[in-house]
């Protein structure tokens, strides 16, 4: 429980302009976090500046981080700010707890998820591009298909495509309970003509797509790229190719959450370009090389 001193460390923390913005951005992206590259971006602060404030909220206990590859990546510190809330409201105003309840049912409504998620204004589509389309581009597919929640529409292609999807990208897939139901490599032309979908975001996987000459993409979409190393590469035993393919569903997985955190219907291009292609930057990154799948 949060005694006076936390609190107003805690109080004072919060009381500048920036720090109080950190914290809120953090707070809408979930336990999942942000990279401070992305946060230096969404709070209009210097990289310089966000490492002074995530410092101060850090020793106020407001903040939490965690490394990963490269990248650090900041959380809410969720437990402290429920105190600070309930150390406000502690005896609910000597008892009468109606004058509180206004109070309790705004926080109860805001942590509560509604039983049927509203409809977005608009859903965006998301291609997936990678050489083979047997592996990652396929593992992304199925994942923003799934936590994209209807806000997005996944696809996935190759410039070179496999006869078949990887069994086990497919295997890893339904261990993680995500649905395979359609999943199937093609290429990258069935998405060029003209009947097909307009692309309002084009992400490569692997280097050799990043490298390659697209097809034209009518609508101009967003494009960036989001190389990691090829599960489908990795020789040896069953259990070392399925730490392989399950590693790169993590950092896939950790890209998405960042993007699905994204305030993408508010951005301009020029931001939102920027903001993706850092999401690239996460652990698991590539150099460009030569590789197929």
């Amino acid at each position: 429980m949060m005694d006076e001193r936390q609190a107003i460390a805690a109080f004072a923390a919060l009381g500048q302009e920036h720090r109080l913005r950190i914290v809120r951005q953090l707070v809408t992206a979930g336990p999942d976090g942000m990279a401070a590259g992305i946060l230096a971006e969404a709070v209009a602060v210097s990289g310089t500046n966000l490492s002074f404030h995530l410092k101060e909220l850090s020793h106020a206990g407001l903040v939490t981080s965690r490394r990963e590859g490269r990248s650090i990546i900041y959380s809410a510190a969720y437990p402290d700010l429920s105190d600070l809330i309930q150390f406000l409201m502690r005896d609910c105003c000597q008892g009468r707890h109606e004058v509180c309840a206004p109070a309790v049912a705004a926080l109860s409504a805001c942590c509560t998820p509604p039983e049927t998620p509203p409809m977005p204004d608009r859903v965006y589509n998301v291609l997936f591009l990678c050489t083979g389309n047997s592996a990652r581009s396929i593992l992304a597919e199925a994942m923003l298909a799934k936590d994209g929640q209807g806000r997005f529409r996944s696809f996935s292609a190759g410039s070179q495509p496999k006869p078949e999807v990887n069994p086990m990208a497919l295997q890893v897939l339904r261990e993680s309970d995500y649905p395979t139901t359609g999943l199937r490599s093609k290429s990258w032309d069935e998405f060029s003509g003209a009947d097909a979908p307009i692309m309002d975001f084009v992400f490569t996987v692997c280097d050799n797509a990043a490298g390659e000459a697209c097809p034209f993409w009518p609508g101009q979409p967003v494009t960036a790229h989001w190389g990691i190393e090829d599960p489908a590469a990795v020789e040896g035993s069953e259990i070392e190719r399925k730490t392989a393919f399950v590693t790169a569903q993590r950092y896939l997985r950790n890209r998405i959450s960042a993007f699905l955190a994204l305030p993408v219907s508010s951005l301009d291009d020029v931001t939102l370009t920027a903001r993706v292609r850092e999401i690239g930057h996460q652990a698991g990154a590539t150099s460009p090389r030569s590789e197929v799948a």
